[in-house]
């Protein structure tokens, strides 16, 4: 459907700056969710004896008629996939435990059985929104002046389920976007299966979850500082068989420690795949209803090295929890659950590098606050300082960060999303200090950001939300959604919008109350 944007935005800008427009462009680019993009995923009844009945019938089947049922299958839905037979004999694998005879299968009859037991799964049909933007790690082919980009998203398709998708695109030297063309393909990455794990982070985590008895040391006692998940399984089923009889004691622990194993896995997407075409769906059990808001930052550490962290928020269907993506390339991702006791909550954004020689972070440690901290560790995070409180009628019921921040001549530039009456979700912005990111030494009255006109109605009414943006020359590329449905970009004056933050602004201390 028709999605208009433009008008509604370029209204906003006499509120923010009188005469001058502060927001220069809104791109004729609208993201609007597409149902033809499809993903293969595993369809597996619960139930064993429906398994043993569907298996029973496919195996009934004569060569000649699984030959003609399986032509049928792949004339339908071959074009709709990258490497379908792949995928449905990656399928067939997690029901051949099911498959009751020992005579062996011939090709033909394992993809069909791998057909019954998949389905697909639109993975945008209701929304993708909530964007970040970063510098793509490859800028060879990015035109003079110009920037080469990378956006996440996050797609929403049935039953809420939320997942990581990705846009490429170029900046011009004079301020024009254009995105890659979008493939029609999605492919998942390989989940490589023998991940390796920091002993030390492990145990820590362990510790926050209460599990530390005596049946953790001896799982974890012949381990060395780096182990593999081999390793792992390894010394747990030891454990598992020489603690008998087993008490549920032992079976909580050993539940625990898989859980966290799970929870932390790498993947590895084919380097022939266009960004596009790269999807993260949800791997672990904690992240099986959604991997939400992800916010890609580009960090850049003392030494000049670079790594892309994103934060994003595992939803299981009854509790959050953030977690940690770092990739230096966009095909190789580690994920990774994060320690400290102020882990929690959602809107956990970095610093795009160290700040006094250490990184930083902000938070949201309730509901309504923003909250900033420091740490020695990217993955151990603990006392928050409370940075800003809600102060304007349109967040007036809370405030919390819309990605990382950028780093300007003035200070911490920080753009943030506000709660008002009747939920209504604005974006505005908050100036930090350079050298003490828990000075805050200005903050947009008004918003920068409002839903107005059509912009107002989707699946979530009245909001605009960004998880990132970036700045390229003296512009703020603001990526947002809207009303958690569509996604557009906008291009702010970073001129005028710091101008508007120090203008007559109170230098206002991070409290401590």
């Amino acid at each position: 459907p028709a999605f208009q944007a433009a008008d509604g935005i370029r209204d906003l800008a006499s509120s923010l700056v009188g005469s001058e427009m502060c927001i220069r462009d809104s791109h004729e680019i609208t993201l609007v969710p597409e149902s033809a993009r499809v993903i293969i995923r595993p369809f597996i009844p619960g139930e064993s004896q429906y398994v043993t009945t569907i298996i029973g019938r496919a195996l009934a089947f004569t060569q000649e008629e699984v030959a003609c049922h399986l032509g049928h299958v792949l004339q339908e839905f071959d074009g709709r996939h990258l490497d379908i037979e792949q995928i449905l004999l990656a399928n067939y694998e997690k029901v051949r435990g099911r498959v009751f005879t020992q005579q062996p299968l011939s090709r033909e009859r394992e993809l069909l059985i791998g057909a019954l037991f998949s389905g697909e799964y639109a993975l945008e049909s209701a929304a993708i929104f909530n964007p970040s933007i970063v510098p793509h790690p490859d800028q060879s082919d990015a035109p003079e002046g110009g920037l080469r980009f990378i956006m996440s998203l996050r797609a929403t398709g049935e039953g809420h389920i939320s997942s990581i998708e990705f846009r490429a695109g170029t900046i011009a030297r004079d301020g024009r976007i254009a995105l890659d063309p979008v493939s029609r393909f999605v492919t998942e990455p390989e989940v490589i299966p023998d991940p390796s794990y920091d002993r030390k982070r492990f145990l820590i985590k362990l510790h926050e979850m209460g599990v530390d008895d005596q049946h953790a040391a001896a799982v974890f006692e012949p381990l060395t500082e780096r182990f593999t998940r081999s390793d792992l399984n390894g010394s747990v089923g030891t454990v598992r068989n020489e603690c008998q009889p087993a008490t549920h004691e032992l079976h909580h622990t050993l539940d625990c420690i898989q859980w966290l194993a799970d929870s932390n896995y790498e993947l590895q997407f084919s380097a022939k795949l266009a960004i596009s075409e790269r999807i993260i769906f949800p791997v672990s059990p904690n992240e099986a209803n959604g991997i939400e808001d992800a916010r890609f930052v580009r960090f850049v550490d003392d030494d000049g090295s670079i790594t892309y962290f994103a934060t994003y928020t595992a939803y299981n269907g009854h509790d959050i929890l953030p977690q940690l993506i770092r990739t230096e390339d966009f095909l190789h991702f580690r994920v990774l659950t994060l320690n400290g006791d102020a882990v929690q909550n959602k809107g956990m954004a970095l610093f795009p590098r160290r700040v006094g020689g250490r990184y930083a972070m902000l938070s949201r440690q309730d509901t309504e606050n923003l909250c900033i901290m420091f740490s020695d560790n990217p993955h151990h995070w603990s006392d928050p300082q409370l940075l800003l409180r809600p102060a304007e009628m349109w967040e007036s019921v809370k405030v919390g960060n819309c990605g990382s921040p950028l780093e300007t001549e003035t200070g911490w530039l920080v753009i943030t999303h506000g709660v008002g009456p009747l939920r209504k979700y604005c974006i505005g912005a908050v100036l930090l200090d350079l050298e003490d990111p828990t000075k805050v030494i200005g903050r947009l009255h008004q918003p920068l950001l409002s839903p107005e006109g059509v912009e107002r109605e989707g699946y979530v009414p009245n909001v605009v939300y960004s998880c990132g943006s970036l700045i390229h020359g003296r512009e703020l590329i603001l990526p947002f959604a809207v009303s958690d449905r569509a996604s557009a970009i906008a291009s702010v004056s970073l001129d005028d919008l710091l101008a508007e933050l120090q203008s007559g602004a109170e230098s206002v201390p991070c409290s401590t109350e």
